[in-house]
């Protein structure tokens, strides 16, 4: 493939942008290569500058659940935009779309919206802090909450890819407050949060790992999270930024049966638009200004644009067996991967959860930090780069997750798996 007229762009871009991107993944320094620059996405395909294209396993990091540029979201995005792009003031599609997240996810009694993922979790842990008048927060290590300064102690996802342990600039009088624990160990959770009950506000997790890769909660583990944070009045908070509206119509929460007190939105919600949300039960939201002393807003919080694509992507979500269809999709590609794996002998670890699923290069099952940070990036970098000669557009970072969406064909993931076993052939040759 040609990749000229990308490659102009991105020394470019690199004159006026950090890196030249706006996200540090997006380099692709992890995985050898320059990127490339996308100029149109239609379905499950991606168009970049150079006239290449490629089947889409990135999903815009998840929200393209039902494929990009889906025309009865792009028509509820024109008729919004056709009447003004920001007001600043209340719509009527909000109150659409936070009926919409209230009726889907049973925790959830009220909802605010915001502008990001990261919006959403570093006001969701002010609230639980200013619901408890407690300053702690425990997270997990390789879960990645957002780049607020609370979040970056070993942090997921890009932080991982780039090999940074925290982030300059974060003061320790704030990290302080915040305790990171090994993921999917009931031991040390149990001990750090009886010990803690006293200064914990809150716990928050992706219920589903989606930033070192997808790793699943084990058996139980949940379950339990859930039943110590209300034995000890600890708010327990799901980020379900990737998982929301994505492993259900009700998230993880409705997959695994555990309610959050607190639950994150982002990326689905808004159908590929800039959007969060925050919400959960009523008398801790009721703490939120105007109607509590918890501060937090924003200016283009709600924007009618977002919601427009929000409400036209959760009604397409909501039809018939959308997620039934969708599961045996990801169940199929994810089979063929494993076929792919036995008959190279490559060793990868295939993780899965719903349309969710990571393909670790090691030989080991992976269940937390530890085990994820095993697999042998070198090897993942060679194969996104013989991926993405073939037209198969992978994260560029082992410890990103792929992600199945409707719009793509039982044909096109048949050629994805074929492609597969042919760079898994090759890696082993070298």
């Amino acid at each position: 493939m040609d990749h000229a007229v990308s490659a102009q762009l991105f020394t470019q871009a690199k004159k006026s942008i950090p890196g030249g991107v706006n996200s540090p993944v997006r380099a692709c320094r992890s995985v050898g290569c320059d990127p490339v620059f996308i100029r149109s996405a239609t379905g499950a395909t991606l168009i970049d500058v150079d006239g290449n294209r490629y089947l889409d396993f990135v999903s815009s990091w998840g929200p393209m659940i039902v494929g990009h540029a889906h025309p009865k979201v792009v028509a509820a995005i024109n008729r919004a935009a056709a009447a003004g792009t920001s007001f600043g003031a209340p719509t009527a599609a909000e109150i659409e779309l936070a009926e919409m997240v209230v009726a889907a996810v049973d925790s959830v009694e009220k909802v605010r919206f915001v502008n990001s993922g990261t919006e959403a979790t570093m006001s969701a842990v002010r609230l639980a802090r200013g619901y408890t008048g407690r300053s702690g927060v425990v997270k997990f290590d390789g879960c990645y909450h957002g780049h607020a300064d609370s979040f970056l102690v070993k942090a997921g996802s890009g932080v991982l890819t780039l090999g940074i342990p925290g982030s300059p600039g974060v003061p320790d009088d704030i990290v302080k407050h915040t305790i990171s624990i090994p993921y999917n160990d009931t031991a040390v959770l149990e001990k750090t949060l009886r010990e803690g009950r006293e200064s914990i506000a809150c716990v928050i997790v992706e219920p589903v790992a989606g930033n070192m890769g997808c790793v699943p909660p084990r058996p139980g583990y949940l379950q339990k999270l859930r039943q110590l944070t209300s034995e000890l009045g600890i708010v327990l908070i799901f980020d379900e930024v990737i998982t929301g509206f994505r492993l259900a119509y009700g998230g993880a929460q409705q997959l695994y049966g555990v309610p959050a007190d607190l639950t994150c939105f982002g990326k689905i919600i808004g159908g590929g638009l800039p959007v969060g949300a925050y919400g959960g039960r009523r008398e801790i939201m009721d703490c939120i200004a105007p109607d509590g002393p918890v501060y937090q807003a924003g200016t283009l919080s709600g924007n009618p644009l977002a919601m427009a694509a929000g409400i036209a992507t959760l009604r397409l979500l909501g039809q018939g067996d959308f997620y039934a269809r969708l599961e045996a999709k990801a169940a199929g590609f994810a089979a063929g991967l494993a076929r792919a794996a036995e008959k190279t002998g490559m060793p990868v670890q295939l993780n899965r959860v719903g349309s969710m699923m990571t393909a670790f290069f090691t030989d080991r099952p992976v269940h937390d930090f530890a085990t994820a940070m095993a697999a042998d990036t070198d090897r993942y970098a060679c194969h996104y780069r013989q991926m993405l000669a073939q037209g198969i557009y992978l994260a560029p970072s082992q410890f990103e997750v792929a992600f199945v969406s409707a719009a793509q064909s039982e044909e096109e993931l048949a050629r994805a798996v074929e492609m597969t076993e042919w760079s898994f052939k090759k890696i082993l040759e070298k």
